[in-house]
């Protein structure tokens, strides 16, 4: 007979992982090597970039370890050993840098950092820096592609939706998948992408890239 308290103990995991999952907003990632490509394109990249990204959450409604958290946004910049999504290779362990919201109080902070660690996975094993910054964080809703997201002076990262003038090959598909879990995403034109803080041993400032991704969580 199976004891009472593993029923409990069952129940109260269970409801843990309901409630970190009742959580909802807008994604944005771009990283330096295009992630809408074709295959010639992306094999002339691998091994050269694509090894530093950006990944902003914007947080519409939810809790995160009973914490919370509507209308903030935390950031990561992340610098890693290799390409990303390059199956030959191994990118880790990459080194990461966590910009959370300067509106939120210490345990919001935790618990955006938190938050971000569980999303990024393996790629936010490393965090080096934990900053509290200004962000501003939107997704146009009208203009599929279109966001923004400014993290104190640290990182800028603007995108646009692809158009025709961005099939360059003509065989372009989307030829990464994003790098932490989304609901849903689509590919786009970071028209700039930046990050200019300490900790991980590389600054850039990369421009009209088919490198990005919008998104929902």
């Amino acid at each position: 007979m199976i004891p009472k308290t593993f029923f409990l103990i069952a129940l109260a995991v269970l409801f843990c992982a309901s409630a970190e999952a009742k959580i909802a907003g807008d994604y944005l990632e771009s990283r330096s090597a295009d992630v809408y490509t074709g295959q010639c394109f992306a094999n002339g990249e691998v091994g050269l970039t694509g090894d530093q990204a950006i990944l902003a959450w914007h947080i519409r409604s939810g809790s995160w370890d009973g914490v919370k958290l509507d209308g903030f946004s935390v950031v990561a910049a992340v610098k890693a050993n290799a390409t990303l999504g390059d199956p030959y290779a191994d990118p880790y362990p990459a080194k990461s840098v966590l910009i959370v919201d300067n509106r939120a109080d210490a345990r919001e902070r935790g618990a955006l950092a938190a938050f971000a660690r569980h999303m990024g996975g393996k790629l936010l094993a490393n965090v080096v820096n934990v900053i509290d910054a200004p962000i501003d964080m939107q997704v146009a809703q009208e203009h599929h592609g279109g966001a923004l997201v400014r993290a104190g002076d640290f990182v800028t990262l603007q995108t646009r939706s692809i158009n025709e003038n961005d099939h360059l090959c003509g065989n372009e598909s989307t030829f990464y998948p994003p790098l932490t879990e989304v609901s849903h995403a689509m590919a786009a034109v970071a028209t700039t992408d930046s990050y200019s803080g300490k900790g991980l041993g590389a600054t850039w400032t990369l421009h009209d890239k088919r490198s990005a991704f919008v998104g929902s969580f």
